[in-house]
């Protein structure tokens, strides 16, 4: 008997116009999760859903320095920009395909620059665009 096989994971970006608050937008984004039949995971699992607020206007919120002020995974308030996204190719490929001119609002680094700096080292690369 072989493994079973993990379903495929897509990772996708959108760039949205709202007049919602960051904290309004973020509660539509999770009910739409839990309409899909989002529950639950492990913290920064894979999920089968997940939506994020990459970037909001360009707005910083609980971030110290330049680090993100979060203590653990859970209910924690809304960072921004999201905390983890200069980490993560997964999030910064499709990000510059739709905003290719994106600078980190803390760290000041385009988003080309980071997304080079994590390829570089193996962390990212696109299997199918599509």
């Amino acid at each position: 008997m072989g493994r079973a096989r993990q379903p495929p994971y897509v990772n996708a970006v959108a760039l949205i116009d709202t007049s919602l608050s960051a904290e309004a937008l973020l509660k539509v984004l999770k009910e739409i999760e839990r309409a899909s039949g989002r529950r639950g995971g492990r913290p920064w699992g894979p999920r089968t859903l997940d939506i994020d607020i990459i970037d909001y206007r360009g707005l910083i919120r609980h971030w110290r320095g330049r680090r993100p002020d979060f203590r653990h995974a859970g209910m924690r308030p809304l960072v921004l920009p999201h905390p983890l996204a200069h980490e993560r190719p997964f999030v910064l490929k499709p990000l510059l395909d739709v905003a290719p001119d994106w600078r980190h609002p803390v760290l000041e680094q385009s988003g080309r620059g980071l997304w080079h700096r994590l390829s570089a080292h193996g962390q990212g690369r696109v299997l199918k665009r599509l």
